[in-house]
């Protein structure tokens, strides 16, 4: 106690200004690190631009999954019979046995071939529309749709091996792969998500350094007096939380009218060519409410790591006072 009276008394000049300057504020409720300022403003253009960032990422993360569930459900509910023609065989007489093969199998839905000018059809994006090709040997398609219930491929197989030329796809391959396509696509949104909450952790950790030392006077008074660290620390929680949650809310938010936009957009569109080609790509644009539900979690997420981040920093600050 001495040694504090005796620093005190050493100070007294400038502390005693310095809690001058505190006590009014303490009295209308004030925090001890100014409510605005450029600093201030700075990081909370900071903030809104990262969480912005961060929630457009986690939204492409989500139609992703999303695309991805739907892509994978769609083919995983059907299977395709291919007959290639021979001139030495009727390749009609060929689909009608493979056909009622498949027609046969337990756990088989539905069975739809195609018909020569449906199979040739399939190849005008590729091949161009008003093409001959007669000449070509186009393979002949059968559709099979799958019941609930996992048919059994193994023996259908077997028993289209029977017809030459006939070859049994169930698309588990195409699966697989756009399976691992979506977890890499998951894991890299991840990954930036988890790099933009770091870089804002290191923007809030100096900006609490930066707001210590210009309050630098009035901490020390403070500390000396007997002020507990988790009272210093709680005043910048309080600030950089509320700061947190503002950047969040403005960046974040931002981020949802957009994402709200382009499904709107995307509902204008309804019936073109050009909304199936992205139904098909991006689905509906719409992240739902589990989306939504989401980027509010991001925004929370943002305002406690700001938070939490500033608490920290001020501690150990403090004990390299002491």
């Amino acid at each position: 106690m001495a040694a504090q009276a005796e620093y005190l008394e050493e100070q007294a000049p400038d502390r005693t200004a310095a809690a001058d300057d505190v006590l009014p504020r303490a009295g209308k409720e004030a925090s001890i690190v100014p409510a605005d300022s450029i600093s201030g403003r700075a990081l909370l253009a900071v903030i809104a631009i990262m969480t912005f960032l961060a929630t457009l990422t986690l939204g492409a993360v989500v139609l992703v999954r999303s695309v991805a569930g739907d892509w994978q459900s769609a083919v995983a509910r059907e299977v395709t019979i291919q007959l290639r023609p021979s001139e030495q065989r009727d390749i009609e007489a060929d689909i009608r046995k493979a056909v009622a093969l498949a027609q046969a199998t337990p756990g088989i839905a539905a069975v739809r071939p195609y018909t020569k000018e449906e199979s040739a059809r399939l190849l005008e994006p590729w091949l161009g529309s008003g093409l001959e090709l007669g000449e070509l040997p186009v393979p002949r398609l059968i559709v099979v749709r799958v019941a609930a219930a996992e048919p059994d491929f193994t023996t259908l197989r077997k028993q289209l091996a029977e017809i030459p030329g006939a070859t049994l796809d169930d698309h588990r391959g195409f699966v697989d792969r756009m399976r691992a396509m979506a977890r890499t696509a998951v894991v890299l949104g991840l990954g930036v998500l988890l790099l933009v909450l770091a870089a804002a952790m290191m923007s809030v950790m100096f900006a609490t350094r930066g707001a210590m030392s210009t309050n630098r006077q009035i901490i020390e008074v403070l500390h000396v007096v007997g002020a507990k660290e988790g009272f210093i620390a709680s005043e910048f929680q309080r600030h950089f939380l509320l700061l947190g949650l503002k950047g969040g809310a403005i960046g974040g938010g931002t981020a949802m009218v957009m994402f709200a936009l382009a499904g709107i957009t995307s509902d204008w569109f309804k019936g073109s060519a050009g909304e199936s080609q992205i139904a098909v790509l991006f689905g509906n644009l719409s992240l739902g409410a589990e989306g939504y539900g989401a980027i509010i979690g991001l925004i929370v997420l943002v305002a406690a790591v700001t938070a939490g981040t500033s608490r920290l920093t001020v501690h150990r600050t403090l004990k390299a006072l002491e």
